[in-house]
């Protein structure tokens, strides 16, 4: 019973929903108003983020009539819970190290998938012929940049082979933690590869041609309203936590609150994340479809290919940097 209450609490309270959830929203407030000020404008206030969660959650929940229902209100949902279930697995291996189990970074790498792919069922269900274009486009991001993220973790699990500090397995996401790869060629050619594929998994400019407002009136989610839209807001915030927070893990040797200085130490990590997200969001044009696919495909594959032959030569010859 006090596992089972311990587990919910972490679920549910601190590290999940309530604490994720709330620096989500902090987290996109400040890339709203980044974004307001490099168009020159002002910016929502600090609790606009919240105020438009609960506007929704008033507003009346639309169903299109033709709409497979089970599965349009479901995807949602589904959505929501890999998001949490993701975030609180990371913040886990963050705060308490003595918990990992082997392989828990693949299962992170599943996790990262299902928001995506609730969005695919999701759009698919509502009989939209925007939100069918949007699904698909939605497929064609996926297959993208899903083989570039994991050739860019195949790349820190050799640096972890092949660093003294890693003790276990570095299919533990706490091994991953223990190394910087970052500090590396090849570690850097992957850090930079998989912030790319944050940023297409986020749906942001220049990898937002599923939901593309100008075009396709906002694709996969454009049937959604009401306290369903809400949800997949939350889903959104929640993200902005748990991608970031993926990329300190794995890359930046994890995220440490157990003295101050440490703890600013990791804000700062995550902090240089989102900037980069934002700084790549503001200053890009929308990419089609196809340009994204080539993109990942011809160019950030070489490149990683490049990075692993790096990486397996600085563990054979002991080079670090390389």
């Amino acid at each position: 019973m006090n596992d089972l209450l311990n587990n919910l609490f972490w679920i549910l309270i601190f590290p999940g929903f309530v604490f994720t959830v709330t620096c989500g929203l902090l987290a996109g407030w400040v890339v709203r108003k980044v974004t307001a000020l490099v168009h020159h404008r002002i910016g929502p206030p600090l609790l606009q983020q919240g105020y438009d969660v609960m506007k929704l959650l008033g507003k009346e929940t639309l169903i299109p009539e033709a709409a497979q229902k089970v599965v349009f209100i479901a995807a949602p949902l589904a959505g929501m819970s890999g998001a949490l279930v993701l975030a609180t697995l990371l913040w886990r291996n963050n705060f308490a190290t003595n918990i990992p189990y082997l392989g828990d970074v693949i299962v992170a790498l599943y996790l990262m998938a299902i928001p995506s792919l609730a969005l695919i069922l999701g759009s698919s269900a509502s009989a939209s012929p925007h939100a069918a274009i949007g699904a698909s486009r939605e497929i064609k991001l996926v297959i993208s940049y899903e083989l570039a993220l994991v050739l860019a973790l195949i790349i820190v699990i050799i640096k972890a082979v092949g660093n003294s500090k890693v003790t276990g397995s570095p299919l533990y996401l706490s091994s991953l933690a223990a190394v910087t790869p970052v500090f590396s060629i090849s570690g850097m050619l992957a850090f930079l590869v998989a912030i790319l594929c944050v940023q297409a998994k986020l749906g942001y400019v220049p990898f937002d041609a599923a939901e593309a407002e100008t075009e396709i009136a906002g694709g996969i989610l454009i049937e959604y309203s009401g306290a369903l839209l809400a949800i997949w807001q939350l889903m959104q915030t929640i993200l902005l936590i748990a991608f970031p927070l993926f990329l300190v893990t794995v890359f930046m040797g994890g995220f440490d609150a157990g003295t101050v200085s440490a703890l600013l130490l990791s804000i700062g990590k995550y902090v240089l994340v989102l900037v980069l997200l934002i700084l790549i969001k503001n200053t890009n044009p929308r990419m089609r479809i196809d340009q994204v696919m080539k993109f990942f495909w011809y160019y950030c594959g070489p490149v990683l290919g490049f990075a692993i032959v790096l990486a397996m030569l600085g563990n054979a010859y002991g080079l670090g940097w390389l």
